[in-house]
């Protein structure tokens, strides 16, 4: 697999999506009446519900006004996921765009979707069992190697040499999920050769924060002031182990990782609290996914940048966000505004970072 350098920005990445938009406008413009499909995993995260499918919606707009999108969120049920990728097959859709709760489970609904002719555009999380006609995603591997290794920098930076028995706690993302799997490579990546030692690790089910504070609580009990640190793979995991931390009255609390950069991890970011997070504005991704399902059903093909598990795929590379770089990335990007974040017990952080005087 050939990947991009981590330097890449999301700017530099929307600018390409904006021109391969422009770029099969003509053939857009043949499509019409045709009905696309948008089956999102859970609600554990707010992001599918408040990024990925407005802006999958408003591409989908612009690009076809007259097509139909279906939108549907399995709650982290793949049973539930199985009746709604049927019934929008029944509903007519010959574009199918799928962020599977179970990605082994998914490789079924690839081959059934297939051979009835119907595009399958695998989102997010990869179905490594089958060939999907297309990937659209951040890279989920470079973020697990980009957040390890910022948390590892941050430690050397403040001369944190650990001793006997001390290290870092990794919190992973759901064991169902491939995507989880990739950050979790690129976590261990960037770990594994730290001179941290990982002192335990979890799979954390359906990426639920509550089961990541509840398994950060028994270490946090078994490690205590031995914890310097902890890798979690996504916010809502990262949120549960501060939880867990300041539940046991553990002060300071140790840098944590998130991704994802909901209001939340900012939030904590700017509180203290949480040491980074992924900035990955979803709109992008969920609007290069709307390119690519008008391509097919203009009769194209989408331009792959790279091959992931044998399927023709397209990677953006996100931004690591740590409070140093929180207003550039974040607030002068227009990602999120000063008034979001900067309410209550959060205004006085703001102030400290500049992001409001």
């Amino acid at each position: 697999m050939t990947k991009p350098s981590l330097k890449t920005i999301c700017s530099a990445a929307l600018a390409l999506s904006l021109l391969g938009a422009t770029a099969m406008s003509s053939r857009a413009a043949e499509v019409k009446d045709a009905t696309v499909a948008f089956l999102m995993p859970d609600q554990a995260s707010t992001r599918y519900e408040q990024h990925d499918y407005p802006g999958f919606a408003a591409e989908m707009k612009k690009l076809c006004a007259s097509c139909k999108v279906v939108y549907q969120n399995a709650s982290a049920d793949a049973a539930r996921q199985q009746q709604q990728f049927n019934s929008v097959i029944s509903q007519g859709a010959k574009v199918i765009v799928l962020d599977p709760v179970d990605s082994a489970a998914a490789a079924s609904l690839v081959k059934m979707a297939q051979s009835q002719g119907i595009k399958v555009i695998a989102y997010d999380r990869p179905i490594p069992d089958a060939k999907a006609d297309f990937y659209v995603s951040f890279d989920n591997e470079g973020i697990g190697k980009a957040i390890s290794e910022s948390l590892v920098k941050h430690l050397k930076d403040a001369k944190v040499t650990p001793k006997e028995g001390e290290g870092v706690l990794q919190i992973n993302g759901s064991p169902t999920d491939a995507a989880a799997g990739l950050i979790k490579k690129g976590i261990h990546a960037g770990l594994d050769n730290s001179g941290y030692p990982i002192l335990a690790e979890y799979d954390t089910p359906d990426w639920a924060p509550p089961k990541a504070q509840q398994w950060a609580s028994g270490q946090v009990t078994r490690f205590g002031k031995k914890i310097l640190g902890v890798v979690a793979a996504n916010d809502g995991t990262g949120g549960g182990a501060i939880a867990a931390l300041k539940a046991a009255g553990v002060e300071p609390v140790p840098p944590v990782t998130g991704n994802d950069a909901t209001i939340a991890a900012l939030q904590l970011i700017i509180a203290g609290d949480q040491y980074n997070t992924i900035s990955k504005p979803s709109e992008i991704v969920a609007a290069a996914a709307a390119q690519a399902a008008v391509e097919f059903l203009s009769g194209g093909t989408p331009k792959p940048e790279t091959t992931l598990f044998n399927t023709p795929s397209k990677l953006f590379i996100p931004a690591v966000v740590t409070e140093q770089n929180l207003k550039a990335e974040i607030i002068d990007k227009k990602i999120q505004t000063a008034d979001q974040l900067c309410t209550g017990r959060y205004a006085a952080g703001c102030k400290k970072l500049g992001i409001t005087q």
